[in-house]
């Protein structure tokens, strides 16, 4: 059995402009872990609003065909357009996020996706994985070329099946992995060596690699664990070919201009629900 080889650079060399101190220091604890997170960045009411458009939104997918798509037994994803979320605007301007948009990827970076994954009471062990193959650019020059946000809506507990990542394998590069994806079962004694179990509360906002080796945890409480994500590309980084965002023209013109420039979504009279093609075939029988 080979183990995964390193990306070339894996530090926080890419940075645009002159950062911060601490922004310079959250990107360096990026590049190493391939998660960082912010704690208290929105109060709990506006966390309960989200909750509630999630909620909504999470019904409306669920009534339509290919609305959702699954993740897993008992585990389901849901893209959305911006304006089903009341705190869209809030979260894209946050400065933790766009000061860490803007040194990681660059000044013109595009929002692509805006979504929630839904694990279910009953959702188990998804298999270690990532999000999407390793982009050349990443193999060849350790730099990211893309970042994953995630809200909870929930204050999360250890019962409600936590999301676990392996710190440091945004770098792990093997032709074992299937689909260029998942890590095959004699790799897992190392990434559950190196998992952390993460225990985000509402208000708490976290950004991550989609490389990061990761996977949801079985759920045993009887409660959902709803999570919001924010997916952001580096220009040419081509994930918005894998999304539909719109905007209304009437709620295009509402958006703040340093939010509207960094969409590059169409904007249009009236929204067609999106059919979800997110899919990852890998995921869809859990940790079998």
């Amino acid at each position: 059995m080979s183990q995964p080889t390193t990306a070339a650079g894996n530090r926080p060399e890419h940075l645009f402009g002159q950062p911060s101190e601490e922004v310079t220091e959250l990107v360096g604890d990026l590049y190493r872990d391939g998660i960082v997170a912010c704690r208290g960045a929105f109060d709990r009411e506006w966390v309960r609003e989200l909750g509630e458009d999630v909620e909504a939104a999470f019904q409306d997918a669920l009534a339509r065909p290919g609305g959702a798509v699954g993740r897993g037994p008992r585990r389901h994803y849901v893209e959305i357009h911006p304006e089903q979320l009341r705190g869209f605007a809030d979260l894209v301007s946050h400065p933790w996020v766009t000061s860490l948009c803007a040194a990681v990827l660059g000044p013109d970076y595009q929002i692509v996706e805006v979504g929630f994954d839904v694990p279910l009471a009953g959702a188990v062990n998804q298999p270690w994985h990532r999000d999407f193959p390793m982009p050349e650019e990443t193999r060849q020059t350790g730099k990211l070329t893309s970042l994953a946000f995630n809200v909870t809506t929930v204050d999360t507990s250890e019962d409600m099946g936590p999301f676990e990542i392996a710190p440091g394998t945004q770098w792990d590069d093997s032709a074992e992995f299937g689909h260029d994806m998942f890590p095959p079962r004699p790799h897992y004694p190392r990434y559950e060596s190196l998992g952390v179990r993460k225990y985000p509360q509402m208000g708490d906002i976290s950004a991550r690699s989609a490389l990061t080796i990761h996977r949801g945890t079985k759920n045993h409480s009887q409660k959902s664990r709803p999570v919001l994500v924010l997916g952001v590309d580096a220009p040419g980084a081509g994930n918005a070919e894998h999304h539909d965002l719109a905007v209304t023209k009437g709620y295009w013109a509402t958006l703040p201009q340093e939010v509207r420039d960094h969409l590059s979504c169409p904007v249009v009279d009236e929204l067609t629900p999106i059919v979800q093609k997110h899919t990852i075939e890998g995921l869809m029988m859990g940790d079998a």
